[in-house]
């Protein structure tokens, strides 16, 4: 690799390659199978996969561990997701330093969603950092070897940091000044939450302004109507359009199970087609596909973009 380059997808965005990323999800078990497969499922479609840290607060598996244990077992490069809901800043100091020792290369800094929305809603929210914050402590990690206290680190961890960015949040100046925050305190790319709507992504880059970090638009092609409308009712910051929803809705009517799934298929390469064509013209640098679960429809999606 490059100097100060440690990851293959650092080394593909810097050198203006379009990136597909993936998403893995533990869930609540004493095991990381089932993502282990979709991980081997992934490879070659992909660059790096997120392993998500208790997404929508539900408590599953490390994140930690899971993206460990993926990236040894099937050499999948996993994006850290580590989320500042659950941890003070000395737990999250050690985490960092704990995918560090790992061979971990790169971490997604998030906020995380408040405690009360999962499944353990008795749970105490720390929030002690917010994303930014956690964002400009991994940087100066890595860069001077020293915490926030100023404490120097010895052997610091030699990895990359990106952060989140929600074009569909409900006050788009707040978000993009939010962005801009982390951009100056030091992120190296920028993940978009789920995207549908091409003008809602427009105005997100007007509002932005040209920028030197890379920014990897998300999209979710849906596996079923169910999980379709859950990201429309449940994620905050996302619609999902109308028609579409009706057009998954339409599937569960299909008995014949390989039927279904070849229709589902086909609603989703009909509209995510044209979005990635959209897509093209936009300084997006990447995509993240958030199919967990769904790798068939990764193939079909990226030939869009060669």
């Amino acid at each position: 690799m490059p100097d100060g380059i440690y990851s293959q997808m650092m080394k593909e965005l810097s050198e203006g390659k379009y990136v597909f990323t993936g998403e893995l999800e533990p869930e609540k078990a004493g095991n990381v199978d089932e993502p282990i497969q979709a991980a081997k499922d992934m490879i070659g479609l992909v660059t790096a996969c997120n392993v998500t840290d208790n997404p929508q607060s539900f408590a599953y598996v490390s994140s930690l561990a899971a993206a460990y244990k993926i990236q040894l077992e099937t050499g999948m490069e996993c994006v850290y997701q580590l989320r500042c809901s659950d941890r003070n800043r000395m737990a999250l100091l050690s985490d960092v330093l704990g995918a560090g020792t790992l061979g971990l290369t790169s971490i997604l800094a998030l906020a995380g969603d408040h405690v009360a929305l999962g499944d353990t809603p008795d749970a105490k929210p720390v929030f002690d950092l917010d994303s930014t914050t956690l964002i400009h402590m991994i940087r100066k990690m890595v860069d001077e070897g020293k915490d926030l206290a100023g404490n120097e680190i010895e052997d610091p961890p030699k990895l990359h940091v990106g952060g989140a960015a929600a074009p569909g949040a409900a006050h788009l100046k707040a978000e993009v000044a939010k962005v801009k925050r982390k951009i100056k305190v030091g992120v190296e790319y920028i993940q978009t939450q789920v995207i549908y709507y091409p003008d809602i992504l427009d105005k997100f880059f007007k509002e932005l302004g040209p920028v030197d970090v890379p920014i990897l638009v998300g999209i979710y092609p849906a596996k079923s109507f169910g999980a379709a409308k859950f990201f429309d009712e449940y994620v905050a910051g996302v619609d999902v359009p109308p028609d579409y929803l009706a057009n998954m809705k339409k599937t569960k009517e299909i008995k014949d199970k390989e039927k279904r799934k070849e229709e589902v298929d086909r609603v989703n390469l009909e509209f995510f087609i044209d979005f990635l064509e959209y897509l093209k013209g936009t300084p997006s640098a990447g995509c993240h596909m958030m199919a967990v679960g769904y790798p068939r429809i990764v193939g079909p999606l990226k030939k869009v973009m060669e």
